[in-house]
């Protein structure tokens, strides 16, 4: 009986963590800290990312105006860590190729990314589902 309850508990404690196998779907920025500093999302564009089971596509949204990708890339997901290699960007992009480490977390419709950015930028980024 120990060892039942010992599982449901260590299930019910791992599925707190809110990490997924997948982040298939469609994700608004909504603001993030950088460098301990919080920035809210822009009022006059939106930045949306959608994901299928590998890769993701980054687009600018402006009102009127139809969506142009930012940037594109492939992803995995590893426990709570989720890795992501930026395989096209609009601009100029010291990350092209770069694969970058964020810890994940999904709670209700929020996905949320941590990490360091390599040039020491501490990042702190909070995603809505849309779909």
């Amino acid at each position: 009986m120990k060892r039942i309850l010992s599982a449901i508990l260590l299930v019910i404690i791992l599925c707190a963590f809110g990490t997924a196998d997948t982040l298939t779907g469609t994700w608004q920025y909504s603001g993030g800290i950088y460098n301990g500093k919080a920035e809210p999302a822009s009022k006059d564009y939106t930045l949306q990312r959608q994901y299928d089971d590998a890769h993701y596509n980054a687009l600018f949204i402006e009102k009127g105006a139809e969506p142009i990708p930012y940037e594109k890339g492939n992803y995995t997901l590893k426990q709570d860590t989720c890795f992501e290699t930026q395989t096209f960007s609009a601009e100029p992009s010291k990350l092209l190729n770069v694969t970058l480490k964020y810890r994940y977390q999904i709670k209700n419709d929020t996905l949320t990314f941590n990490g360091v950015l390599p040039n020491g930028t501490t990042v702190q980024e909070y995603w809505k589902r849309l779909k």
